[in-house]
Order: C-alpha cells, then structure tokens, then sequence
C-alpha cells in the first residue's frame, strides 16, 4: 500500500489538543545496530502489528509502501523481547478544518518533540495542503524525524536538527510534553 503524507514540526500546542481522542503507541524498531530500521513492531493502543515502511524508489520520501501484518498478544510479546529501538508516543487526532490529523506528542527521553502527520488520498492534494498555522516547518524531507531515525534517541540527539528550524520544545499541562 501506498502512503502520501507531509510531516510538521508543532509551533504550538493547537488549541483543544488535550480533548482529542489519542492512543498510546509503543515502536519497537528492528534490527537494532541498523541506523534507520524498517521493521516496526507496534503497540497502538489495543492493536498490535509488524510493518515494514519504504521509500518508493526514485521518489521523494513523502510517498513510502507500506506492509502490515496484525499479531496476536502471542505473537506481539514473542516479538517484544527481541533487542531492538524504542519510541514511545501518545497520539492524538485533531480535527482540523474537516480533516482528522495526527499529533504525536513523544514521551521520555523525547519529551518536548511535537510532530504533526497528515495524510492525504492523492498527489494533488497532499501539494495542494498549506500548513497549519500551529506549524513551524514542513520536514517531511528531513531523515532525522522518520519514526525510524528518532527510535533508540533522545532529544538532546536530535537537538542540533531541531535549532536549524527554530523549535523549542513544547509542554503540555497534562503532563505530556
């Protein structure tokens, strides 16, 4: 399956983020002594799968192919003990302008990472999309903030990659970050 999607870093919390339904999402990345693994187990609120995310060759890396399998808890915890990077996330889905996007707010040591997904149905319309204002640069040509690239990380890692767009870490009053 075909994935077209633009990746934001956050500006600002967009207002009434905290009211949006969210999910819990644990990645496991694998193999671990790859520097940008493709395989991802996943833990996704009640849903547990194995995906495996590549670019489409001669394209830009907004449009990848995309491969899920759905585990059982069986299958997941087999796979949860394998060594592998590690990103853990709440995300949340905001309804902006009539369309559902997505807000991961990242936890632990990427605690003030705010990262906004939005997924489109066509080419024309993901170069058609203007960036919220709650948006300060578009990155979705930018290897550091692939889930692949961030997992194992911390926010001091990515630090340098962050300054060059002017963000500062962002905290929410929940007690998410």
């Amino acid at each position: 399956m075909k994935e077209l999607e633009r990746t934001f870093l956050a500006r600002e919390i967009p207002h009434g983020l905290k009211e949006s339904k969210s999910k819990e999402i644990i990645d496991i990345y694998i193999p671990k002594l790859r520097n940008h693994p493709t395989l991802r187990i996943r833990k996704f609120g009640d849903t547990l799968e194995i995906t495996k995310k590549e670019p489409v060759k001669g394209n830009d890396s907004s449009i990848q192919y995309e491969h899920t399998i759905n585990l059982d808890k069986e299958e997941f915890d087999a796979l949860n003990g394998l060594d592998g990077k590690r990103l853990h996330k709440i995300r949340y889905y905001y309804n902006y302008n009539g369309r559902i996007i997505e807000v991961d707010v990242f936890q632990d040591g990427l605690k003030g990472l705010i990262m906004i997904d939005v997924e489109f149905d066509s080419e024309e319309e993901k170069d058609g999309f203007e960036m919220p204002d709650f948006c300060l640069a578009d990155i979705t040509q930018e290897k550091f903030s692939a889930g692949g690239m961030l997992c194992g990380k911390s926010y001091i890692d990515i630090e340098n990659d962050l300054s060059r767009f002017g963000y500062k870490k962002l905290i929410m009053s929940d007690g998410h970050e």
